[in-house]
């Protein structure tokens, strides 16, 4: 573990590096949109490749030593131990179709623990930050997840209600639906960015990339949240992500049979 990592200095440049993907970015969804796809079904834009291009190169300019794994190019070689990950534009099918919620995901790991992490929503002009220690910030404001402790008056804020149906927590998924105050689906960073600021109470995701969920790990939890994987385990490497409020994480933990 490399100790003399300044942990504000790369939360600053994950900042920095996630508002210009969003500026870079938002530039294609005013213009117009063009995309194609890629061999694996997912649509790829000019956007993404334009968002990326600006995220790397103010992180590699900063740690050129770091590795990075992006989304769009691949894997970068560099300190194994010290590897951020890129999701340049992160909601693609959306922003093709010129829905709102989509922006970029930034996370860096030190070893297997997510420090560091931004996201990024331009078209609602909001951009979230945190590292390990120095909580969560949104637009310079202090982020903090909501004190609700009775189920029944819960936000659910999901990211696919089909991959998370298909999981071993499908069933108390459906229990938990059925049991909160209102169900928000299908947002993507949006539908994560719900938690952050108090007006859900649980955020679930499956099915994805580590991409899609690693800067959540570090943002929920520096706003004072719970994060794990769908199973429970303290991992972004899954694709899959269930982050509540304090109050309220034993009572969801247990209704999916994670606890």
């Amino acid at each position: 573990m490399d100790d003399s990592l300044d942990l504000e200095h790369a939360m600053t440049i994950a900042h920095l590096a996630a508002e210009a993907g969003g500026h870079a970015a938002i530039e294609h969804f005013v213009s117009g949109i063009e995309r194609t796809m890629k061999p694996d079904g997912s649509f790829v834009t000019a956007a993404d490749l334009a968002a990326e291009k600006a995220i790397l190169k103010i992180i590699c300019e900063a740690f050129p030593n770091h590795s990075v794994l992006s989304e769009e190019s691949g894997v970068q070689e560099g300190d194994p131990s010290l590897r951020w990950i890129v999701d340049p534009l992160d909601g693609t099918h959306r922003f093709a179709r010129g829905i709102q919620s989509w922006g970029p995901l930034i996370a860096l790991l030190r070893d297997d623990e997510v420090v560091v992490g931004s996201m990024s929503l331009p078209v609602v002009n909001e951009t979230y930050w945190a590292a390990k220690g120095h909580g969560c910030w949104r637009n310079g404001s202090r982020c903090r997840v909501s004190t609700v402790g009775d189920w029944r008056e819960a936000n659910l804020s999901m990211g696919s209600l089909s991959r998370v149906s298909e999981t071993p927590a499908g069933e108390g998924m459906m229990k938990l639906v059925k049991s909160c105050d209102y169900t928000i689906t299908g947002g993507d960073l949006g539908g994560a960015s719900l938690i952050l600021k108090g007006e859900a109470e649980a955020w679930l995701e499956a099915g994805v990339q580590t991409w899609d969920v690693a800067p959540m790990a570090v943002l929920v939890r520096e706003a004072g949240g719970v994060f794990t994987d769908i199973d429970g385990k303290d991992t972004v490497a899954t694709g899959s992500a269930c982050a509540t409020n304090a109050a309220l994480s034993v009572h969801v933990r247990k209704t999916l049979g994670i606890d």
